[in-house]
Formats: structure tokens, sequence, C-alpha cells
């Protein structure tokens, strides 16, 4: 039940549910002039604000810079890498395919190729409540990762983890398992301060090498330093900014609701 309400709670506090919900208010109070245009107005200004590139930058910068990729990557014995960054293969896709994270898998593998470690552990499981996905995160990214040269024997699944908590728990057992307790953890950077805290909890080490970046210091500079056509289509909403703001708000209330658990 907790994975349920941990899907569905923040949907209705996220930009476009809020909104909604102000708009379903502003149409049960339509009688009343002052309450209906009370709650579009809020409505209005929650969905400018967070499609509002500067507010979304903003939120976004906060969790990429919390923690940081050392200058040089020590070795360890295993570089876990955390699901998310890959779609199932199904018609009409001819193979399994790379979303807007899949850095984090060609991250990994360039670490690999690096020599930073021997192995690679692959985390991520379905839920199944959500859908008929014919695969797992975990061996999706085995499949991409094999067909880019990594050798599968240098390849450890964990595929039945439903959540970021999960894929430490997991994880973390099975590296004990193995006499494991450091690692190089690769996910996207906006995920970095909450997966890196769940798995320090484990009582694993972990040296972080965050990728997917969605703000980069040059990104950052521009965004304050644009001319007036630049900044002018930076005050205005748009749908990117909006996933940005929403992205980084299910990071703040994933770190709110798994501190209140005491997972971090």
């Amino acid at each position: 039940m907790f994975v349920f309400f941990s899907k569905l709670l923040p949907l209705l506090v996220y930009p476009i549910g809020l909104a909604c919900i102000l708009i379903l208010f502003a149409l049960l109070f339509s009688e009343k002039r002052r309450a209906r245009n009370t709650f579009l107005g809020l409505a209005l200004i929650i969905l400018w604000v967070g499609g509002n590139r500067w507010v979304s930058a903003s939120l976004v910068r906060s969790l990429e810079a919390r923690i940081t990729s050392p200058e040089t990557i020590p070795s360890a014995d295993v570089i876990v890498v955390l699901g998310g960054g890959t779609e199932s293969y199904g018609p009409p896709r001819a193979a399994v395919e790379l979303n807007g994270a899949g850095d984090r898998v060609l991250y990994a593998a360039r670490l690999y190729w690096e020599g930073i470690a021997p192995r690679l552990l692959l985390s991520g499981g379905n839920i199944t409540w959500l859908g008929s996905r014919p695969s797992t995160p975990a061996e999706e990214m085995k499949e991409v990762l094999v067909f880019i040269g990594i050798p599968e024997d240098a390849l450890w699944l964990q595929p039945d983890s439903q959540n970021t908590y999960e894929d430490a728990l997991f994880s973390a057992r099975m590296l004990k398992e193995e006499g494991i307790d450091r690692i190089v953890l690769v996910t996207s950077a906006m995920h970095m301060p909450r997966s890196a805290a769940l798995f320090e909890k484990q009582g694993i080490e972990v040296i972080p090498a965050p990728a997917d970046y969605a703000v980069p210091d040059y990104a950052w500079q521009d965004l304050w330093n644009g001319n007036f056509a630049a900044q002018l289509i930076n005050f205005l909403p748009n749908v990117g900014a909006l996933s940005q703001t929403t992205n980084a708000l299910k990071e703040y209330f994933g770190l709110w609701v798994y501190g209140l658990r005491g997972w971090l």
C-alpha cells in the first residue's frame, strides 16, 4: 500500500494536479464569483510559476548541486546503476530504448571501460499494477549494455525493487552477501541525494557518479545572463519547465517521506 500511496498522493500536490483541484473547486463554487475567481487565480499562478524556467531550474539546481562526483573517481568492486533510463521492447519498438534518463546507463558503461570496477549491478523492477511492462529496468539495462559491448558475465541483476528504497535495500543485501561495502553509484544527478543517502543508511559506502544533469553550469549561467528576448522566454510558462519543476518536487517529496519513515 505504501508504494501505491507514494505514487498517488504526490500527483495531487504537483503543479498540474493541484491546479486541477483548484479548477474543480472553481466549478463547484461557480455561483460564488469571489470564490470562483480566487480558485482560478491560484490555479493560474501555480501553473505559471511551476512552468517558469527560473523557478524550475532553481529547484533542479538545488538538488543537482548537493552531491557532485569526485574529480577522479576511485576504483571499487561494483558500479551500481539505478533503473529509470530505459523503455521496454514492444511493437512498434524494435528493441529496448533509452529515455531522457538513459545517460546513466551510458555513463556506467563508460566507467566500466575506464576500469573503475569489474562488475555492474543493475537495479530496478516493475510495479505490476502500473501496467504490463514486459521486462524489468534491470533486464533492459542489461540488454543495452550487452549491445554496446559490456560482457554479460560482468552484469549482475537486481530486478525486484519497486522504488528507490527497495533499490538500496535489495542491492545492499546482494552486495553484503559478496562482502562488498563500497560502490560507485550511478543515477541521475537530481536523484543522487536521495539515492546516496538510502545506500549509506544500509551501511554501504557510496562514491557518487551522477549523470543526466538537467541544469549544467553553462545552462545555469545562461539562464540569468540572457538578453531581453531570452528572459521573456524564461518568464513565460512552458511544459518543459513544468516537467522539471514536477521532477524536482518529486525528489523533495521523496526526501521528506523517506526521512519520516527513517529510511535516510
